[in-house]
């Protein structure tokens, strides 16, 4: 049954809304002219179908004439002004999913009318990758409104094709005088609460696209592969939460075709469906995507909920499932599964997204003097691509997406010996040691080569808090002062607030947490935030925005100048 696709399309100005009646999109409304053969009119039951939409994603700039896969590559932004920008092209990928075998069709122009549209043959989307496919739109002009539209065309005889479903989303800027706007958050669908039609849906989707973000970053927690779903929740003040059950959410994800399922759930609602027809993401991940709390130390052994106890063999079906799922460009051979990346937004904002996940040792008790493979947490190569990139970045703002906070005590547990074990980084107060001698090294680095402007966001704690690190009130203190921003639950389960490690001196400026743990999204306290650089003065506005639309915290940065 696929998703429902009534009232997709509220538009946020007349202009949008006159481009949504033009584009036919979800409508039941054929767009004439087709790629390659004519196509035929055809019963619905017959041809293809896109029954979860189009999402975009990686939208970046690159030099002209780089075709290559995540190119980390820097700019001189003065010099591209002075030269009026001709050596940069923007890029961004589509990404679709058909019902069944197909070959991915796409038209883009920089109008709704596509009347000097581009044409793109793409690629077959077979059982292979569960029928999704996707295309990395190179060459695309920056600052540019970009219209696009895909279908799918039927492999059984190739003369039919599905209706066309059009997104529009704009590429990064290099006028400085433009300052770009983004959302971030985390933690979809967690803990028992999916997509629930009596509460309207995953709605905090709907308040985010309500911003006009130019881009979208989650942080992790993509989806909950480990979290069973039951049709009906007993939730706080006596009320009833209601899922919609599909796609086998009612067990653990252990094969591939369940993990590829958890995705395919999240789609399924009418806000994610819409938001990601607008608005280009950035994905990375956490736990959740394989299981709870997993690293080399994960033991399944007593979890009767798991048939399959291998989680290194868990760990590649469910990164197999969200690479084909999210709308992220493939890397180059030397690491084809590398989640870690940079995306450059112009003169004002570069993101660097990492990965806690796949380069850590296990989870201990964090508590060794120096380092070792077992303290490993993004991994000599991460750190060291992290600072040359940073180093390199003309660009004002420096943005670290992390899938973990650095200062909040996260636990897994106990040891064999009954020693807490610690999920993050931070373990107790004191000097640094465990993973926490990794963190160190890297803030230093960033001292020591006097990048300026760095700001970490992230998620994974389920409520939101700004932190100060202050070296002034750290044990280590060999680091610039910086903050970090934790924004989430997007649809989840509410917590915290969680301890924190004085390590590295953090302050609470500011946090919003639930009255009691795994409160639910009917008391509100669902959280995404929001970034925006000012043209004018550069400076860095943020803020924390609740599931109905209300600003709950707000903070400006000046841009340290040299």
């Amino acid at each position: 049954m696929p998703p429902d696709s009534t009232q997709l399309f509220p538009a946020t100005s007349p202009a949008r809304r006159l481009f949504l009646q033009k584009s036919g999109a979800y409508l039941g409304l054929a767009v004439a002219g087709s790629l390659g053969a004519p196509a035929l009119v055809a019963a619905q039951s017959v041809r293809p179908n896109l029954p979860y939409g189009l999402q975009l994603g990686d939208t970046t700039l690159v030099p002209n004439g780089r075709r290559g896969f995540h190119r980390d590559d820097s700019f001189d932004f003065d010099d591209l002004s002075r030269s009026g920008g001709g050596g940069v092209q923007a890029r961004s990928v589509v990404w679709a999913r058909s019902d069944k075998p197909a070959r991915m069709l796409l038209e883009w122009d920089t109008t709704d009318r596509f009347a000097n549209a581009r044409r793109i043959i793409g690629p077959h989307a077979l059982e292979v990758t569960d029928f999704t496919a996707r295309i990395d739109l190179t060459e695309l002009p920056p600052g540019q409104q970009i219209f696009t539209r895909v279908a799918m065309q039927d492999l059984t005889t190739a003369r039919t094709r599905s209706e066309w479903i059009t997104a529009q989303f704009r590429t990064p800027s290099l006028d400085a005088r433009r300052g770009p706007r983004f959302v971030w958050g985390g933690d979809t669908a967690g803990q028992n609460f999916g997509i629930n039609a009596d509460f309207g849906g995953m709605k905090i989707y709907e308040q985010m696209r309500n911003r006009d973000p130019d881009f979208f970053v989650h942080c992790g927690d993509t989806i909950y592969a480990d979290g069973p779903m039951t049709p009906t929740v007993n939730v706080e003040g006596g009320r009833v939460w209601n899922n919609l059950i599909a796609e086998g959410v009612e067990k653990v994800a252990e094969t591939l075709d369940e993990y590829r399922g958890r995705y395919r759930y999240n789609l399924r609602d009418a806000n994610v469906r819409k938001f990601s027809l607008q608005v280009p993401q950035l994905w990375q991940w956490d736990d959740h995507e394989v299981t709870n709390n997993w690293s080399d130390s994960k033991d399944l052994s007593a979890d009767l909920r798991y048939t399959e106890k291998s989680v290194p063999l868990l760990t590649g079906r469910a990164t197999r499932a969200f690479l084909e799922y999210a709308p992220l460009r493939p890397h180059s051979a030397d690491e084809s599964e590398r989640i870690y990346r940079k995306l450059s937004y112009g003169p004002l904002l570069e993101v660097f997204m990492i990965d806690m996940r796949s380069y850590r040792g296990p989870n201990t008790s964090n508590d060794q003097p120096t380092e070792s493979p077992e303290t490993a947490f993004l991994g000599n190569e991460q750190i060291d691509w992290l600072v040359q990139g940073l180093k390199a970045s003309r660009s004002t703002w420096k943005i670290i997406s992390a899938d973990m906070p650095l200062g909040l005590v996260i636990g897994d547990g106990k040891n064999a010996a009954g020693q807490d074990r610690f999920e993050g980084s931070a373990n107790t107060n004191g000097p640094a040691r465990g993973r926490e001698l990794e963190i160190a090294r890297l803030l230093t680095a960033i001292k020591r080569e006097r990048i300026r402007n760095v700001v970490w966001i992230t998620a994974d704690v389920h409520y939101c808090a700004a932190h100060y690190y202050d070296p002034g009130q750290a044990q280590y203190s060999d680091f610039n002062p910086f903050w970090e921003f934790v924004a989430g639950p997007l649809n989840a389960g509410s917590f915290g607030p969680n301890k924190l490690d004085s390590t590295f001196g953090p302050q609470v400026i500011f946090q919003k947490a639930p009255p009691a743990p795994n409160t639910s999204p009917l008391s509100g306290f669902q959280f995404f935030g929001e970034m925006r650089v000012d043209p004018r003065g550069r400076g860095l506005n943020v803020a924390f925005v609740d599931i109905n639309g209300n600003t709950v915290f707000e903070k400006s940065l000046e841009p340290q100048r040299g």
